[in-house]
């Protein structure tokens, strides 16, 4: 099973840069930026990446995305994370990044997007990896900072597939950013958002009617309500699903009591994410790894999760069907 995994092609549709910032790297480009950070060993930063709730995971996440000053800095931590993808036969990725936990500290939207973006074509190029940018708005900020980071982005539309919404769920309704929602599509932005990881089945209605998403991230709490997951279904919109995250941040307990084979059952359409693999454990093949063996997963339902993974990627057509036939022939030859 681990092998058929490992060899398995994939798409990534839930992983946030910043979050994909390893120990080791984190110490380098502090270093090389000579900005102070209070741990004196890779080891201690290891240690810092223990956490027990959702808040001491952002205290922590903040403050290394802290370091990140300079378009080279943007450009090693992405590039090598798509290293990481092409190691694993993760065909495309979709990556989401956040603007405004850095232009709040002075660094120009421009160098951010500018870094990611380079090391993306690069890894194109060299890795044979696909990707596209997700521009993440910070939910505990208000609507009206968000305005200002779809005005910065405008200039770099050609580089940007999609928006999204993360950080702190609790309290932070997606209807709190209904209008620039309304905007970002008008500017022709593709919305996906956070909902049902922390915040209730309520969150994920919102999500879909008043921001009108393509795609959950998590939802794991649209199970607490039925009607929920009928429309969900009927609407065809798949679930980002981050199985490592979800115990890391102790959204559930263990990971045998995973919802992901019942959220298959029922007829949802769900993928297998990372989401900050640095922080939360593993890359996603040590998410498929691990739920394989927590659930007891076929290589059939294996082959699903990774067909829903291109399937519903913000991919054009041509693209999509040209990674499910590598698939296929891969599933065929090694079921």
């Amino acid at each position: 099973m681990k092998k058929f995994i490992e060899n398995l092609p994939k798409a990534e549709l839930h992983l946030h840069i910043e979050g994909s910032f390893e120990p080791e790297l984190m110490f380098k480009i502090a270093q090389r930026n000579q900005i102070s950070i209070p741990y004196k060993s890779v080891e201690e930063i290891e240690e810092a990446y223990k956490f027990n709730c959702l808040q001491d995971f952002l205290d922590i996440y903040y403050q290394g995305a802290g370091v990140l000053t300079t378009e080279q800095d943007f450009y090693d931590l992405t590039y090598s994370y798509l290293q990481k993808c092409a190691q694993q036969n993760v065909r495309h990725t979709e990556i989401m990044f956040d603007p405004q936990t850095h232009t709040e500290r002075g660094i120009a939207f421009e160098t951010v997007i500018n870094g990611i973006s380079k090391a993306c074509e690069d890894a194109e190029e060299n890795l044979k990896v696909s990707s596209l940018l997700i521009m993440s708005y910070l939910r505990h900020l208000s609507e009206e900072d968000a305005f200002k980071t779809l005005e910065q982005s405008l200039p770099f539309k050609d580089k940007i597939a999609a928006v999204g919404l993360d950080s702190s769920e609790k309290g932070n309704p997606p209807s709190k950013f209904k209008n620039v929602y309304e905007a970002s599509v008008k500017e022709g932005y593709i919305p996906v958002a956070h909902a049902g990881e922390e915040g209730p089945a309520q969150y994920v209605w919102e999500a879909l009617d008043i921001l009108g998403i393509k795609r959950i991230d998590h939802g794991n709490n649209a199970l607490d309500d039925e009607t929920l997951v009928n429309e969900i279904i009927k609407r065809d919109i798949a679930l980002t699903v981050c199985p490592l995250s979800n115990t890391a941040l102790q959204v559930i307990d263990d990971l045998h009591n995973h919802p992901l084979k019942k959220m298959m059952d029922l007829g949802l359409k769900v993928t297998v994410n990372s989401d900050d693999p640095a922080y939360f454990g593993g890359q996603v093949n040590k998410n498929y790894i691990e739920i394989q063996q927590a659930l007891n997963l076929s290589k059939a339902e294996l082959y699903q999760l990774a067909k829903n993974s291109f399937q519903y990627s913000l991919l054009n057509d041509t693209k999509k069907q040209q990674y499910l036939t590598e698939l296929e022939v891969y599933y065929n030859t090694n079921k």
